[in-house]
């Protein structure tokens, strides 16, 4: 299988994964056929959309090959259809993300060389077409997006995976990239997960967090009285 049939496949198995997320959020939110298309299209096109409006390569391959759309069309007809749910599901559903997230972050930075950008314009089109359909998504159903903090680490996974694609495909092998870079965002994604690894806040980083209270209380008695005037 050559780079152009990989990149296709690992391309429309982001689509269909990122679909059927956007489809069982729609069913949390209780929305009608309708909205289970609107969000499953978003989600699994939105970054792949806004990838090639950046890329200005012609139109975007998703309104010129149909089996983007159908595809994600299948991921909205089946979260629609099949109610998943339950134990084993929970264990799916990290699975299916991730391999979502390591799809696209490959498939994304593949196709950002391919029409000669450099490894800057790679890594930051990898990483947006792994998370924008999402942030999409979540602006559209009014919430913060998930990429912007207070969950394990995600778009960082995007970034690695990304990384991974270019320098393989710079050492000259564009197709184990793919597959390396897939495996390593997902894996990082997963791995995120079951750590529960995800990136400081700005407060993390204030004394009072870093130092226990009663130290850092000894330390301003101690400065109070070194500053005291004496008599």
């Amino acid at each position: 299988m050559g780079l152009s049939e990989v990149f296709r496949v690992l391309d429309l198995i982001g689509v269909f994964a990122n679909a059927l997320l956007g489809g069982l959020i729609a069913r949390q939110e209780k929305l009608d056929p309708i909205g289970f298309v609107v969000l499953a299209v978003l989600s699994g096109l939105g970054g792949g959309l806004i990838r090639d409006v950046l890329l200005q390569h012609g139109p975007p391959v998703a309104l010129t090959d149909y089996s983007y759309l159908l595809t994600a069309f299948a991921g909205a007809a089946v979260s629609y259809l099949v109610r998943v749910r339950g134990r084993v599901w929970d264990w799916v559903w990290p699975v299916v993300d991730a391999l979502a997230l390591g799809t696209w972050a490959a498939a994304g930075a593949q196709k950002t060389l391919g029409v000669g950008l450099g490894w800057l314009a790679a890594v930051l089109l990898g990483t947006i077409t792994a998370v924008g359909g999402g942030a999409v998504r979540d602006v559209v159903l009014r919430r913060i997006p998930g990429i912007l903090g207070g969950n394990t680490l995600y778009a960082t996974c995007a970034i690695v995976g990304s990384t991974v694609l270019v320098v393989l495909a710079e050492l000259g092998y564009p197709t184990v990239g793919l597959v390396t870079s897939t495996i390593v965002g997902a894996g990082l994604c997963l791995l995120a997960r079951w750590r529960g690894w995800i990136l400081p806040s700005a407060d993390a980083w204030s004394p009072a967090r870093i130092i226990p209270a009663s130290t850092l209380g000894r330390l301003r008695r101690r400065t109070a009285r070194r500053e005291r005037p004496r008599e």
